[in-house]
């Protein structure tokens, strides 16, 4: 989602503006909407778009939806979000499969895109549903093409149709005819075919692919496009749209940090749907596209549907709840916790699934400075510990920590530092699974906590020590009961606990948890 990060973040630096506003002038509106054309403009979205999103969104804020609402600045939000998922295709749509197998996808694209790494992205993901497809190399135009291909189609775990060597050398109407038959053989039930792209759009190009069209008749014809090339994407867009025509649209290189017009323009311009994205290098950073999601990740409101996918895709529900089972009878151990992280690192990229979180705009800093390869290195010093370490850390004397340490490459600090935030992490999970509320370092009792009623039993100890000083120094226990006579100082104030229920009290500038008790904190979190 970097690609939208400039837009995401100008558009909700405007909604904040709205928010302290009890009704809505139409000075206001025409503001927001300015602000909003200039941010869209500034993210290379298509000016005939920008005309248009912007005139529907005045109408509508300057309507009845609005002026009766009783929270005029969230219906704004709720209209522009509206409006873009209208300009981003409205519904999703899925692939199309032939009633009779097999399937063909045919790619097209300018040189640069990503089609070549796209196939291979679409022929996993297919693979995951329970398809067989077949990649076909077709692009026999491009240096080493059809090696990238046969590499990209071993990464994938898929066939790889190439009788031709690429290079220039073969003809890829007839490679194309040919793999059809060669599917229908080998029963795959869908084929992708990887066609040739230039730097530019060209007559030759567009003959060519028209020509592997014509001789295939493909289910579907999707259009790959680079998002981070701006404004020539609708240019580019329209010129294969009365070339060849396409179906659908794939955006590739969502993860970049350019600004993005292109998606926000090409569904609208050409009227074909956004199908999938690609957003990252490996094969599995690629999914469905959908636009109500995706509208909602751009306006920072989150996109929790599509966490809970990934999600249920990378953890066992079964093996959660022998998990759960565990934390409540205290069996919950190390080995449990690195098959908990090793699922989680299946799941895909922590800060991608962060980002997915409402709110996560204001988070970037924190976001950007999330090291992922902090789990990797406490995987490292759990597997380099004994299945009998792993199951009970008592065992965990100086000389083998410093074993663990050797064999990990990290330092005994780093060991203890990690048992001691299991230990930590165990006893509040615990505390969790028994409806109790967990103790937090750097925080008091918390009122209502529960668990083992350690407020009731201080607030008794402080009304046993009210009446003065109970010091042993007999000098410092006339010091202290002067200093409460002359009220400087509270009586029971030297019994006080370390914070008060909503951790203000206590030790430090103005009763603030200290800064080793706010990393200690941010360690047991995961960091």
């Amino acid at each position: 989602m970097a690609t939208f990060g400039t837009l995401s973040d100008r558009l909700t630096e405007t909604f904040k503006n709205l928010r302290t506003k009890g009704k809505l002038s139409a000075s206001d509106v025409d503001g927001t909407v300015r602000e909003i054309r200039r941010a869209l403009l500034d993210a290379d979205v298509s000016l005939d778009v920008v005309k248009s999103f912007t005139a529907t969104v005045r109408e509508r804020a300057l309507g009845d939806e609005v002026n009766r609402a009783l929270n005029p600045a969230q219906q704004v939000v709720q209209i522009v979000n509206e409006e873009l998922v209208g300009i981003l295709g409205g519904q999703q749509r899925r692939l199309q499969f032939a009633k009779t197998p097999p399937t063909v996808i045919m790619l097209a694209g300018l040189q640069g895109a990503g089609k070549t790494t796209l196939a291979g992205k679409l022929a996993k993901w297919l693979k995951k549903d329970g398809h067989t497809p077949m990649l076909v190399a077709a692009d026999l135009q491009r240096p080493n093409a059809v090696n990238q291909l046969q590499v990209v189609g071993d990464q994938a775990g898929v066939t790889v149709f190439a009788p031709e060597p690429g290079n220039g050398v073969g003809d890829p109407v007839r490679v194309a005819k040919d793999a059809i038959a060669q599917a229908q053989r080998a029963q795959h039930d869908v084929v992708i075919i990887d066609t040739a792209g230039r730097l530019g759009v060209d007559a030759e190009m567009m003959k060519q692919a028209a020509d592997i069209r014509k001789a295939t008749n493909p289910d579907e014809v999707l259009f790959v496009i680079d998002a981070m090339i701006g404004q020539d994407a609708v240019t580019t867009a329209k010129a294969f749209q009365d070339g060849v025509d396409f179906t659908g649209v794939v955006l590739s290189k969502l993860d970049g940090d350019a600004r993005g017009g292109a998606a926000l323009s090409v569904a609208s311009v050409t009227g074909r749907p956004i199908i999938f994205a690609s957003t990252g290098e490996t094969l599995d950073d690629f999914e469905p596209f959908h636009p109500d999601r995706m509208a909602s990740r751009i306006l920072d409101l989150g996109d929790i549907l599509t966490l809970i996918e990934q999600a249920q895709q990378a953890f066992d529900e079964e093996e959660a709840m022998k998990v759960a089972e565990k934390i409540a009878s205290e069996q919950f151990t190390l080995e449990d916790f690195l098959a908990q992280m090793q699922q989680l690192r299946g799941a895909g990229s922590i800060k991608k699934m962060l980002g997915m979180l409402p709110g996560a705009g204001g988070m970037k800093q924190q976001l950007e400075n999330f090291d992922e390869r902090e789990i990797v290195r406490t995987e490292a010093i759990i597997q380099s510990m004994t299945p009998a370490e792993r199951k009970n850390t008592k065992l965990l004397n100086g000389s083998r920590r410093l074993r663990i340490a050797k064999g990990s490459g990290m330092t005994v600090t780093d060991v203890n530092q990690l048992v001691q935030r299991f230990e930590q992490a165990a006893k509040m999970m615990k505390t969790v699974a028994r409806g109790g509320v967990p103790q937090i370092p750097g925080m008091g009792p918390i009122p209502g906590g529960g668990g083992h009623g350690g407020g009731k039993r201080q607030s008794a100890k402080n009304k046993r020590k009210s009446g003065g000083s109970r010091s042993g120094n007999p000098a410092k226990r006339a010091a202290e009961n002067a200093a409460i006579a002359s009220g400087q100082v509270p009586a029971g104030a030297s019994n006080a606990p370390a914070g008060s229920g909503f951790g203000l009290g206590g030790a430090g500038a103005q009763g603030a948890p200290s800064e080793e008790e706010m990393a200690a904190l941010q360690k047991m979190l995961g960091r």
